[in-house]
Formats: C-alpha cells, sequence, structure tokens
C-alpha cells in the first residue's frame, strides 16, 4: 500500500513515546496483574505509598499525575484488598491519610523487586550510556509538563 501522506507516524515522538511505553511495561504489567490482580493506577498507588509513606490522594495525584478519579478508584480497590488504610485527618474531614499495611508493604516490597529486575533487564538491552541518555531525555519531556 502506498503512502499518501508524506508524515511519518511511526517517527512521530508521542506516537513513538507511547509504543515504546506500552511496549516496554507489558511484561512488568503482567507481573502486577498475575500476582495482585492490580491494575496499572492501582500499582502507582501502592508504589508511591511504599515509597513515600504516609500520603494523600491529593499529594499522589501531584506527584504521579494521575486525575483524582482513578485514584479514588485505585484507592477504593486496594483498601478492598487490604492493601492501604484511609485516616480521616483531625482537622480536616474531607481529608484522608492513606497508609499500607502490611500485607499492602509485602506486595510493594516483591513487586519493588521485580520492577528493579526488569529495569535491569531494559538498560541492559540498550547499549552502553543509552539508558542514562533515554532515562534523562525522558525527564526532560516529563519536566515540560510541569
Amino acid at each position: 500500500m502506498q503512502k499518501k501522506d508524506a508524515f511519518d507516524l511511526h517517527l512521530f515522538l508521542p506516537y513513538l513515546l507511547n509504543q515504546a511505553a506500552e511496549a516496554s511495561s507489558l511484561k512488568f504489567q503482567r507481573a502486577y496483574k498475575d500476582r495482585y490482580g492490580i491494575l496499572r493506577t492501582e500499582w502507582r498507588v501502592l508504589f508511591h505509598l511504599g515509597i513515600y509513606g504516609r500520603m494523600n490522594a491529593k499529594e499522589i495525584g501531584l506527584r504521579a499525575r494521575i486525575h483524582k478519579t482513578k485514584i479514588s478508584r485505585a484507592v477504593q480497590k486496594l483498601e478492598q484488598r487490604r492493601f492501604l488504610t484511609r485516616d480521616t485527618d483531625t482537622t480536616d474531614r474531607r481529608l484522608e491519610w492513606l497508609t499500607l499495611t502490611p500485607q499492602g508493604r509485602a506486595a510493594y516490597d516483591d513487586l519493588r523487586a521485580l520492577a528493579q529486575s526488569y529495569d535491569s533487564e531494559l538498560s541492559a538491552a540498550l547499549g552502553p550510556g543509552e539508558a542514562a541518555a533515554l532515562r534523562q531525555a525522558l525527564q526532560k519531556l516529563a519536566d515540560m509538563a510541569e
């Protein structure tokens, strides 16, 4: 089939970034879904609580750039799995503090080890220096959104 348009979608950076993100995250996605039955937003919430400790949903949304409704659903599902607890703030009853339970901490620790191993595997697939350069370039693009 002959192209009618000279625009090469496969070289369009946002398209290419999306394709790379989907391809590179697929194996890890299978791991957290198969082991714990959680979805992408849920693992992102789990990891923020695992890394930063007690947080509220708004803080997670700002750090992870996730819409509040998605966070709310993820928090609800993680709470149902007994991975986190919610505590109402004593001064502002509209605010809830989220904390990992021992079960949530164990899931985080397990998935963090898998994530670190998978990150090493992806980095090894790139040539020397490529992983560092890619991280730097992606961070630069991510920072543009702020």
